[in-house]
């Protein structure tokens, strides 16, 4: 299976490692570029499939970025600005941008928008499901539609409950602290508390019924197991 590389472009460091990170636990390989000059350079001596683009970087600037990636190669762009006023939006896209999205941002909302840009441009192939399909035991998460089927039936998960659900899945096996969840699923968003994490668990146990394999590790979080 191809695995798809992503060129994230932004002057801040610590952007650029959130974002990565999101990105590798999503099964993507990453590649990063401070500025610019920076992201040209790579694109020239490496295969992109997708880049993520920050407009408000010193020198040259995303929109001029876009312009010059759109006269050279033919990469879908998803600008990722805290700039969230309407007219830079149009003018994002007027310049080729293929998608546009503010920060702060989700981080299944991110994900979630690449494979769409992905798939809409014909880089991600119908065929490979592996991508949008995430699956453990009885349960099957679509990442494009965001449902949730236990034994082929439907269950009604909200955003978080669906977020959390998927890092567990994809960290099979492995105990994950209360800390390690708030910090993947919730990015630091107000509000957020190790208790939180603890409620959603608990709903999450009951909406998966027969199907719950979320196991407690005592003095450190939960995992997601098989039970034997």
């Amino acid at each position: 299976m191809h695995v798809y590389t992503i060129l994230v472009v932004d002057d801040e460091e610590d952007m650029r490692n959130l974002v990565e990170m999101y990105l590798l636990n999503s099964g993507y390989r990453c590649l990063q570029a401070e500025n610019g000059k920076e992201a040209i350079s790579m694109v020239e001596t490496h295969e992109v499939d997708l880049i993520l683009l920050d407009i408000m970087m010193p020198g040259m600037d995303g929109f001029s970025v876009c312009e010059k990636i759109r006269d050279n190669w033919e990469i879908p762009v998803i600008f990722v600005s805290a700039k969230g006023e309407e007219w830079d939006m149009v003018k994002g896209l007027k310049l080729g941008g293929d998608d546009y999205i503010v920060k702060p941002f989700n981080p299944g909302e991110l994900v979630a928008r690449v494979e769409a840009v992905l798939r809409r441009t014909g880089k991600l192939s119908l065929k490979e499901e592996d991508l949008n399909q995430v699956r453990f035991g009885k349960i099957s998460l679509n990442l494009q539609s965001r449902t949730v089927l236990v034994e082929g039936t439907p269950i009604n998960l909200t955003l978080k409950e669906f977020e959390l659900l998927l890092f567990l899945m994809r960290h099979k096996s492995q105990a994950l602290s209360r800390e390690q969840l708030l910090e993947n699923v919730w990015s630091g968003e107000y509000g957020g508390s190790l208790r939180t994490v603890d409620t959603h668990i608990k709903t999450l146990r009951m909406k998966l019924s027969a199907a719950d394999y979320i196991q407690t590790v005592w003095g450190i979080g939960y995992k997601i197991e098989e039970k034997k």
